[in-house]
């Protein structure tokens, strides 16, 4: 399994999930068409951060956010 989930849910509230669920986050940052990216720091952390939000684990292709302008 992948470390990496998009999520239908806002940062702060993947944030909460993960602290309650002891989830290490490698990175967490937003979706430019809605919702939350979220790399956990090992597979184990990340099945049950997808489990825990179920129905609400994105599939498919998702818009991420440039991370640098561009000129």
């Amino acid at each position: 399994m992948s470390r990496a989930l998009n999520l239908d849910a806002t940062p702060a509230h993947v944030t909460d999930m993960c602290a309650k669920h002891d989830a290490t986050v490698s990175v967490i940052e937003p979706l430019a068409s809605g919702g939350t990216r979220v790399v956990l720091l090992n597979a184990h952390d990340a099945a049950v951060i997808a489990r825990a939000f179920g129905k609400k684990v994105l599939t498919g292709v998702v818009e991420r956010m440039p991370i640098r302008p561009r000129h």
